[in-house]
């Protein structure tokens, strides 16, 4: 694990916390935070030093659940998230071509367990511990904030450890897979390691998609939820995110819901962190 100390002298502003003159960061790559079956779980962590009570930001990249990482440049930001005062977690998650979903999603939820796990460590505040994702990534969180951990067992280990999350942000997020063009590469698998694995097919697997679409699952519990799409996303369509937000409001589900028109398929984009600093910064002047 290479540890690497980066001194930021520029005046920095963040919601909920003091401008001050510098930030001393202390970053952390291909930190395990779960093993799954003698496999370790990577994230990258970057934090400011000497500081009690950080928010905690989980960055989870996309690529469809089969690919991505989160050492691609367009998704490798932990620092500036840092730099505002955050403990900021960067995560790689099993990819569908090796191990098929939901092991994606329960890798998120041992993100989140290994985060409360490790609070008195990292000095962390877990009460303010929001989620951030981009396309698969943004369903990933989406789904957090509406279903929770959901039927899946857990995996990676932290099995005791909370996993409450406070809000999340998602980026050109897919939100019903059964109408998803690529939502077909979420097929999980039924069956035994005794009895031998099949693909789920037919009805079941309808059903499986369908519990995993974050849009099915909105109620009183939902967590605020801010979305960021734009017209011209190729990968995701805008019709996923304007029957979100929909479904939200009638739902009565804090959220805000920020339509580009010429942004496309956005990664980890500094539009976006504004805004999701933004929201953060009203999610958490209504808790008071």
């Amino acid at each position: 694990m290479k540890i690497q100390l980066v001194a930021l002298i520029a005046i920095i502003a963040a919601p909920a916390l003091h401008a001050q003159d510098s930030l001393r960061i202390t970053s952390a790559k291909d930190v395990i935070y779960g093993v799954v079956e003698g496999t370790g779980l990577l994230a990258d962590i970057s934090y400011p030093e000497a500081r009690a009570g950080m928010p905690v930001l989980i960055m989870v990249h996309g690529g469809r659940w089969r690919a991505g990482s989160k050492n691609e440049e367009r998704y490798a930001r932990s620092g500036v998230w840092a730099a505002s005062g955050y403990f900021a977690m960067n995560i790689n998650y099993r990819l569908v071509g090796a191990t098929p979903a939901p092991a994606c999603y329960q890798d998120l939820y041992t993100a989140i367990r290994w985060v409360y796990a490790h609070a008195a460590e990292y000095k962390l505040d877990t009460n303010r511990l929001y989620l951030l994702g981009d396309s698969a990534g943004g369903h990933e969180v989406s789904l957090a904030a509406t279903l929770g951990a959901g039927p899946y067992p857990k995996t990676g280990g932290w099995d005791d450890a909370p996993s409450a999350i406070k809000a999340v942000i998602s980026i050109s997020g897919a939100y019903d897979l059964n109408t998803l063009s690529w939502g077909n590469l979420w097929t999980p698998l039924t069956g035994t390691a005794q009895t031998g694995f099949t693909t789920l097919a037919g009805p079941a697997l309808e059903e499986a998609r369908r519990l995993a679409s974050p849009i099915h699952h909105i109620g009183p519990d939902t967590k605020p939820i801010l979305l960021l799409h734009s017209d011209d996303d190729r990968s995701v369509p805008i019709q996923q995110a304007v029957d979100m937000d929909a479904a939200l409001t009638a739902g009565h589900v804090y959220h805000k819901f920020i339509h580009y028109k010429d942004h496309g398929h956005m990664p980890f984009v500094d539009d976006a962190f504004k805004e999701a600093r933004t929201f953060i910064a009203e999610v958490e002047a209504r808790s008071k």
